[in-house]
């Protein structure tokens, strides 16, 4: 049997809006909760890996590099790498599975840490184009001209796309808000705890039609760490190890949001598309889904592209309540980002492995087994696949 890299432990800090809380200090304790959560100590750390690096180009978006990190932890490392570009933000969990299994390293910390909400003001916000020092270039120097500033707009031209060529509307993507929240409410470390209904949700402002003020996710301050571990180093740990069955980065397009020749699919097609073929496993295996929701219209894309429903047909596959408390294919069950707080995709890897070793509580999937996870949207995608071992 192939050798397998695995995660072992997961932790997130108290996360909030406008904490005032120094990002290190979001950091160290999701560490600690992380290595507690392995049985670990920073002694058995040998590696430490982050996305996208320390910044400064987008305000508290992201403030800690692995160096920072790795002293402020006290750790000897003998591998370590931060991931700008690539495979999505789960290019440092990515790269860390295969620092593992290469023997670069047995315990790998991956981390996100970010200070969004706190860094924030009138006229300075994080997330937008030219927020930060760095010069624009690339397509983002076509884009702005334009106008579209933020990844809203970007997002928004995709969910009228989609919505014109297969009849979906925002009752639809209500439906993703809605049940998400409805998720968040049973997860006491959710941002948004209060409920929202499906009138709510339509009569939000609009951000960058179709797209109104609940299809977009909550800046947060925050941080989150996964902790990849080497098969043979797991079985020491306290938990039962997480298999990572597969992983997928495939990209068959331009590394732009608005040249795909299909603006009805995504990154995430090819990504999906890629790790179904190192695996026997198919979508009527999984359990729990955990899907990018920076938008939601990007969840409809992620099912799709993970082969839950056809081409088209995610407007119905939701509509049907598969997504939802109760469904088949519960969708983000700890509020994903867009009532939960957006930690770019490792809070939901966070809930996805939560689920799997039961500790989900009030919102536990029953039996969980297998899990998804995709992150990124547009041309920016990963795809994982765990299993129970």
């Amino acid at each position: 049997m192939t050798m397998k890299a695995t995660i072992t432990g997961v932790g997130m800090s108290n996360i909030g809006r406008k904490t005032n809380r120094p990002a290190m200090a979001h950091l160290v304790e999701a560490a600690k909760r992380a290595m507690e959560t392995a049985g670990l100590t920073k002694d058995d750390i040998d590696g430490i890996s982050t996305y996208p690096g320390k910044t400064d180009n987008s305000p508290g978006m992201s403030p800690l590099g692995t160096g920072e990190v790795r002293n402020a932890l006290g750790l000897k490392t003998r591998w370590h790498g931060a991931i700008p570009d690539g495979p999505s933000q789960m290019g440092p969990i990515m790269v860390a599975a295969m620092a593992v299994l290469t023997g670069q390293a047995r315990h790998v910390l991956c981390f996100r840490a970010l200070t969004e909400s706190s860094s924030q003001t009138a006229t300075r916000r994080a997330s937008i184009a030219g927020a930060g020092k760095a010069r624009m270039d690339g397509w983002l120097s076509y884009l702005v001209p334009a106008n579209a500033m933020s990844a809203s707009n970007w997002a928004g031209w995709m969910a009228m796309r989609y919505f014109h060529e297969f009849g979906m509307t925002r009752e639809h993507l209500g439906m993703v808000a809605t049940g998400e929240r409805a998720f968040a409410q049973l997860n006491p470390m959710a941002v948004m705890q209060s409920p929202m209904t499906m009138e709510d949700y339509l009569e939000a402002r609009m951000i960058s039609s179709p797209l109104g003020l609940f299809d977009c996710d909550i800046p947060i301050d925050g941080a989150c760490v996964v902790i990849v571990s080497a098969a043979d180093a797991a079985k020491d740990c306290a938990r039962e190890p997480l298999v990572i069955e597969a992983m997928g980065a495939a990209l068959g397009s331009q590394e732009t949001w608005d040249q795909r020749t299909d603006l009805t699919t995504m990154g995430a097609h090819d990504s999906c598309a890629d790790m179904w073929k190192r695996t026997d496993m198919k979508p009527t295996d999984i359990d729990v889904l955990a899907l990018y929701d920076g938008f939601s219209i990007f969840v409809p894309y992620w099912l799709e592209a993970f082969g839950f429903c056809g081409h088209g047909e995610a407007k119905d596959f939701i509509a049907e309540g598969n997504i939802g408390p109760g469904g088949r294919f519960p969708v983000n069950t700890g509020g994903g980002q867009l009532s939960g707080g957006r930690l770019h995709g490792f809070g939901l890897l966070h809930e996805a492995c939560t689920q799997l070793w039961g500790d989900a509580g009030a919102r536990q999937v029953t039996n969980a087994q297998t899990a998804v996870c995709g992150m990124g949207g547009g041309f920016i995608a990963g795809s994982m696949l765990l299993r129970k071992d």
